[in-house]
């Protein structure tokens, strides 16, 4: 609001930073910094009526250290982050671009999804929450929305730079250029096709049609491309979804590691949307997606505050409303940014919290089906409950699964150097 506003009074007045908002580094940094404010300051505020209103954690004995301790902890503070984000997005970013629009779908989606699951657990003293099936059906429901704008909205695109004798087999309209501070000239295509980076590789893109054309060796399955990406998108979604939903189980666990997932696709979101730095970096250069900077600035600064709050000994957790939606909310990210390929990099706690139930599982019922009675791997899964069952303060595994999330996150970083 204050972006349009601003950019009104601009075009109709002189005044001294009449064009201070075009710059995506101003509004992120005030996204960021009104985001802390409303999560500390505000943050405070909800925690009280929500402890009024009596939304306590209703706890399942597990056996676990300091697990009696947290019985009746306010829950459902997802709000806290969900309004943290929100609020400086409208205030600062562009309500008319499509990247703007889709985050925020993204997030009121899955926050609704969380919401509902906790309320079931509060007011219908149920503990199971939202059956699983309508949890996989809210994420795959964001999944078709995400996946079906990517591949069909036409304001979603990217640029490929081409060499110069490539530029007469594109139509003139699908041409861009720029210079270089040495003058030479760089020629760019507009591509409306489901690419996106692949780490690692020196022809560092991969293309959604890809798969089909090795089956069928035909062209013509081009247009039938939806049939592998949209499942794909949803999948992740569901994947990360879900990975930040089972790490969300111990003081700031999941808020500390969203917060720096969050950085790094800060970093990406930056370089993605100028040309000039896609370029030096030979990634793709995605026109319109610097409103995601400010995003991921309000993203961030929304996790940090939490933190305040929800660090040991947390006076709040997030809840489904925060975990599921933080979870949605970086996988839509990544799939705008190009950089799904890099989740099991990035998300590697997520993804390791997950594997760890999935193994547990599967294992038990396969030993059980084998020898009569089921064995585990771990000694409790989610992960970091099989830490805490060795006898390992909580603290002590939140720290260290940050700095596993850290190392992640600055080896994503530098991928964008290792071809």
């Amino acid at each position: 609001m204050i972006y349009h506003f601003w950019n009104f009074l601009s075009s109709n007045y002189d005044f001294y930073g009449e064009g201070i908002m075009q710059y995506v580094s101003v509004r992120a940094g005030l996204a960021l910094f009104v985001s802390l404010l409303i999560s500390l300051i505000f943050g405070g505020r909800i925690i009280s009526i929500l402890r009024k209103k009596q939304i306590g954690e209703s706890i399942r004995d597990l056996g676990l250290e300091g697990q009696n301790e947290k019985v009746g902890t306010p829950t459902m503070g997802g709000i806290i982050i969900l309004a943290a984000i929100l609020i400086p997005l409208i205030l600062f970013g562009d309500l008319k671009n499509i990247y703007t629009e889709l985050l925020i779908v993204s997030t009121i989606w899955m926050g609704l999804i969380g919401f509902l699951d906790d309320y079931i657990k509060v007011y219908r003293k149920n503990k199971k929450g939202l059956a699983g099936r309508f949890k996989i059906l809210g994420q795959v429901g964001l999944g078709l929305i995400v996946g079906c704008a990517v591949y069909l909205h036409p304001e979603i695109y990217v640029k490929q730079e081409i060499a110069q004798h490539e530029v007469e087999r594109f139509e003139s309209s699908r041409i861009s250029s720029i210079r270089d501070e040495g003058g030479d000239r760089h020629f760019f295509v507009k591509i409306k096709e489901p690419v996106t980076n692949i780490p690692f590789f020196k022809g560092n893109e991969f293309n959604y049609e890809a798969p089909l054309v090795w089956i069928t060796n035909s062209e013509k399955t081009r247009q039938y491309a939806w049939l592998f990406f949209i499942p794909m998108v949803i999948f992740i979604i569901a994947a990360v979804s879900n990975g930040a939903n089972l790490t969300d189980g111990l003081d700031g666990l999941a808020t500390g590691t969203s917060a720096i997932v969050g950085v790094t696709l800060f970093v990406f979101a930056y370089v993605s949307s100028n040309i000039v730095l896609a370029e030096y970096f030979n990634i793709l250069y995605i026109p319109n997606s610097q409103e995601t900077v400010v995003y991921l600035a309000a993203f961030i600064g929304a996790c940090v505050g939490f933190l305040w709050y929800n660090s040991y000994p947390a006076t709040v957790f997030m809840g489904d409303t925060g975990s599921l939606a933080l979870g949605g909310i970086i996988a839509s990210l990544a799939i705008l940014l190009r950089k799904e390929l890099l989740i099991p990099v990035l998300c590697a706690i997520f993804l390791i919290e997950n594997l760890s139930v999935i193994l547990q599982v599967a294992y038990f019922k396969y030993t059980r089906k084998k020898t009569g009675v089921g064995q585990r791997i771990f000694l409790m899964s989610p992960l970091h409950h099989h830490y805490q069952k060795k006898g390992w303060h909580e603290t002590k595994i939140v720290t260290r699964f940050w700095i596993i999330a850290i190392a992640m996150a600055a080896f994503s970083i530098i991928t964008l150097k290792i071809r």
